[in-house]
């Protein structure tokens, strides 16, 4: 049953196409021409829609822009359908509207159902909409890698989970070996590292410093050298204040203030202004004594040993020495941060060997489990293998080599630096332990031989599209196309061709782009892009073809000649052929 069909592309400005409507519907079109550019830019079309790059030169010249809309019918419940109302699409009638302009500048845009939306969305959307298969597929088969891929796309989920473990474990033991290799290619580095550190640390412990000591012992020195010209200044304003015993005769601040405060209160009960003033000046004498005690003190504390001066000169070098080393010339503060972030790191570098330790028991464990997640995903392709060789052969057969065999060589190369898979040391990679090679025996009693060496053209083409073919019948998209993968192919095989893509458009929305009328006339419906010029201009069109005129065409594929009666005769019984097994 189908989920979701893509029912109408409209193009215009885009290369030869000036513009077009293809209307396409459930089951099998084909879609046919003189071969050239139109039916290439159908593909392109469709590659736009499904999120393709989108390359300016394919700007019709002289337009501004290209634009091509496309109508997909889509079930409400659909993951397509899911996916475009949460990026705010609308759905018309069970129906999505796709559209992607592009100018002639190179700048693309792209509308979901209404909506302006990332071209990205359009590429994830189509994942669940529309399956594309090429010669570029064909050819991109030959690798093995490719053919790696492909196996593993067909075994879906018994290799998917295994491979996702086994990612996951890979991803972790190149962390762990890379961090091992770094720390032990740079141990001398470190080693070299942790001596300058403790070096370091030794000379700030042996000085001791303390956070603000530089400053400290800087306003020392200052004072104890100028130990005499403080003890002479605070000697001499002493007796300014207090008078000096020696001179009897001498005036002092004290005894003048003292004078004035009594002349005052002798009178202050007279005028309260007064009264205030006494108390004021009354003050004035209780902070001079306290000012002249504490110069008299100062002068006795006073410390004026050179020695204590030597050993705060000493003291200041050994920390301006920590400082200009290992503080920025700063302060020690500066030293002390130092000193903090040094004992850290010291304590990462001392605690490499145990590192190195646990990094190489982890990395151990990471290769023993790998090895054990290696072994499943060769278990799980090995039994995918068989059933899509089988399946393969299977299709062959109905592709006019009933004789032919395919199948897979799965094989792992040895490798002392690798991982333990089935008793033997292997080299391995992102994706396992295995190296996937596609087989094919053409004929009984022909030796396996890889396909790129073992088909010629036509052979090669039909295994591809077996291949692919298979992968239809596996995927859960309901849309296929198929552009040109029977090329090469000719003849009896043609006529199996379009019969088993038939037989698939049974289950799905098959389209095909091809120039065989064996495949074309299998279609439910033919599509023509046909090519017209004023002689200045080319431009195609797309047209469905009906009755007399499918005929022609036929005609024209079979014989280059529509008018041809043999051709004709020809065109008709394929069709009648290709009804009978409707």
């Amino acid at each position: 049953m189908v989920v979701s069909v893509l029912e109408e592309m409209r193009i215009r400005s885009l290369g030869v196409i000036d513009d077009a409507v293809v209307e396409l519907s459930p089951g099998f079109t084909a879609v046919t021409g003189e071969t050239g550019a139109g039916k290439t830019m159908v593909v392109t079309s469709l590659g736009l829609l499904l999120g393709g790059r989108a390359d300016p030169a394919l700007v019709r010249i002289g337009a501004k822009n290209a634009v091509v809309e496309g109508r997909i019918a889509v079930p409400d419940d659909a993951v397509a359908a899911v996916r475009a109302e949460e990026a705010g699409a609308e759905l018309d009638e069970g129906t999505l509207l796709i559209s992607r302009t592009v100018s002639a500048e190179g700048r693309s845009r792209a509308h979901l159902g209404g909506r302006s939306v990332p071209v990205g969305l359009l590429a994830e959307l189509a994942d669940e909409l529309v399956a594309v298969h090429g010669q570029t597929d064909q050819q991109g088969l030959l690798k093995l890698s490719r053919q790696r891929q492909a196996l593993d796309r067909y075994a879906g989920y018994a290799v998917a989970v295994p491979l996702g473990k086994y990612t996951e474990a890979y991803q972790r033991l190149r962390a762990v070996s890379v961090e091992l290799e770094e720390i032990t290619t740079r141990a001398r580095e470190r080693a070299q590292e942790a001596d300058l550190l403790r070096y370091g640390l030794d000379e700030i412990a042996a000085v001791e410093p303390r956070a603000g000591e530089d400053v400290e012992l800087a306003e020392e020195a200052e004072r104890l050298g100028h130990a005499e010209a403080l003890a002479s200044a605070a000697t001499a304003a002493h007796a300014a204040l207090a008078g000096n015993p020696e001179d009897p005769e001498g005036v002092d601040a004290a005894t003048l203030v003292a004078g004035a405060h009594r002349a005052l209160e002798a009178v202050r009960s007279h005028d309260p202004a007064l009264a205030a003033l006494a108390d004021r000046i009354g003050e004035v004498g209780i902070l001079l004594g306290d000012v002249a005690g504490e110069l008299a003190g100062y002068a006795d504390d006073l410390d004026a040993d050179p020695l204590r001066l030597s050993a705060v000169e000493e003291r200041r070098a050994a920390l301006t020495a920590l400082t200009r080393k290992y503080g920025g010339n700063v302060d020690t503060a500066a030293v002390l941060a130092w000193a903090e972030q040094g004992a850290a790191r010291l304590t990462e570098l001392d605690g490499d060997d145990e590192r190195i330790t646990e990094l190489t028991a982890e990395r151990d464990a990471l290769r023993t489990e790998l090895g054990g997640l290696a072994q499943a995903l060769t278990d799980a392709r090995t039994e995918a293998a068989e059933r899509f060789a089988a399946a393969v052969t299977e299709e062959l057969a109905s592709l006019a080599m009933p004789h032919a065999r395919v199948s897979f060589d799965i094989r792992q190369t040895e490798d002392p630096e690798g991982v333990e898979v089935g008793g033997r040391t292997v080299a391995y990679g992102p994706s396992g332990a295995d190296e996937v090679e596609l087989l094919l025996a053409p004929h009984p009693g022909a030796p396996p031989r890889p396909i790129a060496k073992g088909a010629s053209g036509g052979e090669l083409s039909r295994v591809m599209l077996a291949v692919e073919v298979v992968f239809a019948g596996t995927d859960p998209v309901p849309t296929y196309l198929f552009d040109e993968v029977d090329a090469g192919v000719g003849g009896k095989a043609a006529v199996e061709i379009g019969r088993r893509l038939a037989r698939l458009a049974k289950s799905a929305q098959v389209v095909v782009v091809t120039h065989l009328p064996q495949v074309a006339a299998f279609a439910d419906r033919q599509l023509l892009v046909e090519k017209t010029s004023d002689g200045s201009v080319t431009r195609s069109g797309v047209k469905v073809l009906e009755g007399e005129e499918r005929i022609r065409e036929l005609s024209r594929m079979l014989a280059g000649q529509e008018d041809s009666e043999t051709a004709r005769a020809h065109a008709e019984e394929l069709l009648a052929t290709a009804r009978g097994e409707a």
